[in-house]
């Protein structure tokens, strides 16, 4: 342990004083001037040790690094108009709800995407041009995983006569056929999109982003197409902070809150099968919602699917490109790392992955780097040693680095269409 430790403090001498010692030797070899050196020590004093002692201190800094909500694209985005960003027959709304901690009221941004075999049916009054709408393509020799989130087809299979599915859709029929019905009007929206989860057996899908832009995020839009092209109503939504969601500092326990509150609006309306889907950050409030769902023994949601996922946000930022230059420096953790910790920005899914019985699926490319795949794997490693043998399966699919889909671009892999709906289908009806 001495000789350790000893190598230890030699390693981090070496690195505190390698980048002031190479002005300095340049301007005892007279190859710089005595002003250029003091320069660039000053330089180095105020980016390695200055800045990193503010942070240390500043919890507002540590939370705009972390969520870096002033980074928004793409640009000139009008979230009120959903259909801007390539999305027909898809709400814009707002759920509000009480934050009991913080006392004050938080308003959540939400678009909610209606399925496309529901749009294809009633395309004409959606006002949609039903050549737009693409057919899903999932190659599997079971009708019923074929159809992905609808379990009833539209010819009327599954032992459903055409005077059920008429019945069926009799509520979403006299909201869209009754006299001045307004597509655009909201009034005439929350009728018509909350009768739809209501009345139709199609599964919903919850996602939850990452870090920086909104729900508007090209990336994130190509994912709702293709989930909405297996037909999945799909529930996209912006935490505080982001997107025209309320103007309000997030943190772990406000972000974590804000997708309970619209996980609770969902299973409000509707009975069918909801799914978590997380992205990047998105998949630490996943995980943390879901373990607190179980502390407070309520229903969770039937699975998860955990996309380019860390273990914890402590190795992440040791990993991600914005600590390059500060990672190896002997006070990073010091400065940076343990201070985050102690301010409740954590984002410990190795730790909730074990508090939650769920299925989990794990999606992770080999070239991602925001969140290396290492640290993908290790989750997935952590959730095999802790969670319950009669819990969940847990699965994990890598995609690899010749196909470059990167951190965002999974969304493009030409098989994940029929992983998801698997995955999906064989547990919709388990519970854990």
């Amino acid at each position: 342990m001495v000789w350790f430790d000893l190598d230890r403090l030699i390693t981090d001498l070496f690195k505190t004083t390698v980048l002031p010692g190479i002005p300095v030797v340049l301007w005892l070899t007279d190859l710089i001037g005595l002003r250029t050196c003091q320069f660039a020590l000053l330089v180095f004093l105020i980016v390695f040790v200055v800045m990193p002692i503010i942070f240390k201190f500043s919890f507002a800094m540590q939370k705009s690094i972390l969520f870096l909500t002033f980074i928004t694209y793409p640009p000139n985005l009008d979230l009120k108009r959903p259909e801007k960003s390539g999305l027909y027959a898809t709400r814009n709304f707002y759920i509000n709800y009480r934050d009991q901690e913080e006392d004050l009221g938080v308003d959540i941004a939400v678009w909610h995407v209606l399925p496309n075999d529901l749009v294809r049916r009633y395309a004409k009054e959606l006002h949609v041009d039903e050549s737009t709408i693409p057919n899903a393509t999932v190659s599997n020799e079971e009708p019923s995983i074929a159809r992905g989130g609808s379990i009833i087809s539209g010819d009327g299979s599954d032992n459903q006569t055409d005077q059920q599915l008429e019945q069926r859709y009799h509520p979403i029929e006299q909201i869209l056929r009754a006299d001045g019905f307004n597509p655009s009007d909201e009034h005439h929206q929350k009728e018509l999109f909350e009768a739809s989860l209501r009345a139709t057996t199609n599964d919903v899908v919850l996602y939850l982003h990452g870090n920086t832009a909104s729900r508007g995020a090209t990336h994130r839009v190509e994912l709702y197409k293709m989930l909405r092209s297996l037909n999945y109503h799909v529930i996209a939504m912006d935490y505080r902070g982001y997107g025209d969601s309320a103007s309000l500092s997030p943190t772990e326990r406000g972000v974590v809150f804000d997708a309970l509150a619209v996980y609770q609006y969902v299973t409000s309306i509707t009975k069918n099968p909801v799914y978590l889907w997380g992205h990047s950050l998105g998949t630490g409030v996943s995980t943390h919602l879901l373990s607190l769902l179980t502390e407070m023994s309520l229903p969770g949601p039937r699975a998860v699917v955990l996309e380019s996922p860390f273990n914890n946000i402590r190795e992440e930022i040791c990993a991600h490109p914005f600590s390059k230059l500060y990672r190896h420096l002997p006070w990073f953790d010091y400065t940076v790392s343990r201070p985050m910790y102690n301010n409740m920005l954590r984002f410990e899914s190795d730790q909730h992955i074990a508090e939650f019985r769920q299925p989990v699926l794990i999606l992770h490319a080999e070239d991602d780097l925001v969140v290396p795949f290492d640290l993908g794997y290790k989750l997935y490693r952590k959730a095999l040693d802790t969670r319950g043998k009669s819990w969940g399966p847990i699965e994990f699919h890598r995609f690899e680095k010749s196909s470059h889909y990167g951190h965002k671009h999974i969304c493009r892999a030409p098989n994940l269409p029929e992983i998801v709906v698997r995955f999906f289908h064989n547990y919709r009806e388990a519970q854990y």
